[in-house]
């Protein structure tokens, strides 16, 4: 197997061949050209993706391609200049031009090989990077090309241009902290750090260090609210969050700073703070579940996230840009959905939301074969049936009970299929739903479900 595809540019026959040599002997393939116009010609039919590249050459010189190179949009690939009459100036201009490494001639074999291996290692690595970075950029973009999507996008886009408290209600799953990143990445903050808790985090016995640091000597523990100097904190589920520290957190946000656990001088941060909750935190204080000041300030801004169930005119395309993701990202392969299979997806339940669309589709693509995935496969999955109309004549008993028992008839029959699907781990359940393992246990103990029943 090939380590790479390299271009040799030299005027010399007897170099060009010897190099070819030495490389090809090395495991690489390896191209020629004799002069400038040969290796943008070679450069045309096929990208390499490190060129060797000679200063001195009849007609355009190396040091003439390389402007032109850049000129164009960039060059094609890292290239290691050679020169049999280097100077500190042409190595200087070279660099400035966007070459890699400069090697003088007569060239030094074992040189030679390391600077090749370093620059294509080098070059692996930027490539990586951008693919990393457009994975993220979908990740970070909320998706739906809706009615409803698009509002709530422009919305976002006109909230970033203030520094206001936010809160980010909807459902598990429903894409609130992607939203939260979306904010960050449009607004004056984004060149600051994002950084990002849980409020069952904030609410154990270390509360206090994580979130102010710590000083012993001069040993010292930056705490959250400096990380996030210059940026955003945001707190999933700020409703887990105890009323102590609830407390302690709304007094050094109101002034802005505070003193690390263990230190006497005060310490000054700029922090936006963006919370989220699936939880209904008015009700939570109206009974004395949450602090009143601290939900007046975190109410400033509230912006709901709808259910999948809302837009269920976005599946199509979200199915596709998952695939692309999981494509770009994990290497995985490319499928299609049959019509039959998007029709039931559009009316399935999604008790999970775009969280367990995203999942499912990852399971397919890795658990699946090639090929469109079709409506039988989608079923053996989710192990499921469409969601039924409302308008339907006979609308199913969960319609006809008193809302707090329908609730909780429902988060019985959304857990035991989430605890399914995570074949009974309390980890991956967690994961699934989006909240603290303690909470969870102490709401599947409520509905009378029992994990070990449904270990794989």
């Amino acid at each position: 197997m090939s380590h790479g595809q390299i271009l040799v540019v030299d005027d010399e026959p007897d170099i060009r061949d010897l190099l070819r040599d030495i490389l090809e002997d090395e495991g690489y393939t390896v191209r020629v050209a004799e002069d400038a116009r040969a290796a943008q010609q070679a450069c045309r039919q096929q990208r390499p993706q490190l060129i060797l590249l000679d200063i001195w050459m009849p007609g355009m010189d190396g040091l003439a391609l390389l402007r032109e190179w850049q000129g164009g949009g960039g060059l094609p690939a890292p290239v290691i200049i050679l020169s049999g009459h280097g100077t500190i100036e042409t190595a200087v201009e070279a660099t400035r031009l966007g070459a890699w490494d400069f090697i003088e001639k007569p060239i030094s074999l074992a040189k030679l090989l390391v600077t090749v291996e370093r620059a294509l290692e080098a070059n692996q690595l930027v490539r990586e990077n951008v693919r990393l970075r457009h994975a993220q950029a979908r990740e970070i973009e909320p998706q739906g090309e809706s009615e409803m999507m698009q509002a709530l996008r422009e919305q976002f886009k006109r909230l970033a241009r203030h520094d206001s408290w936010v809160l980010i209600s909807g459902e598990p799953g429903v894409g609130k902290t992607t939203f939260a990143r979306y904010l960050h990445s449009l607004g004056r903050r984004s060149k600051g750090p994002m950084i990002e808790v849980g409020g069952a985090t904030l609410s154990r016995r270390d509360s206090a260090m994580e979130l102010f640091g710590a000083e012993q000597g001069e040993l010292i523990q930056y705490g959250l609210l400096e990380q996030a100097d210059g940026g955003i904190l945001y707190i999933s589920e700020v409703m887990d969050m105890d009323q102590a520290t609830q407390g302690r957190l709304l007094n050094a946000l109101e002034s802005q700073r505070f003193t690390r656990i263990g230190g006497r001088t005060p310490i000054e941060v700029d922090v936006q703070i963006i919370a989220a909750s699936t939880h209904d935190l008015e009700t939570a204080v109206r009974e004395g579940r949450f602090r009143e000041d601290l939900y007046y300030h975190l109410n400033v801004v509230q912006i709901a996230i709808p259910s999948l169930r809302d837009h269920a005119q976005d599946i199509p395309g979200l199915l596709e840009s998952y695939v692309n993701y999981f494509h770009e990202a994990e290497g995985l392969p490319i499928r299609g959905f049959t019509v039959e299979a998007q029709n039931f997806l559009r009316h399935y339940a999604w008790p999970g939301n775009v969280r367990e669309l995203r999942n499912l589709v990852q399971r397919l693509l890795i658990l699946g074969s090639t090929g469109d995935v079709d409506l039988d496969e989608v079923r053996r999955l989710l192990g499921a049936t469409p969601l039924p109309r409302v308008e339907e004549e006979s609308p199913p008993a969960i319609y006809d009970m008193p809302l707090r028992e329908a609730r909780e008839q429902f988060e019985r029959d959304y857990l035991r299929r989430q605890l399914l699907q995570a074949g009974g781990s309390m980890t991956r359940l967690a994961e699934q739903v989006g909240m603290e393992r303690t909470h969870l246990y102490r709401k599947l103990r409520s509905l009378g479900l029992d994990p070990k029943e449904c270990k794989e």
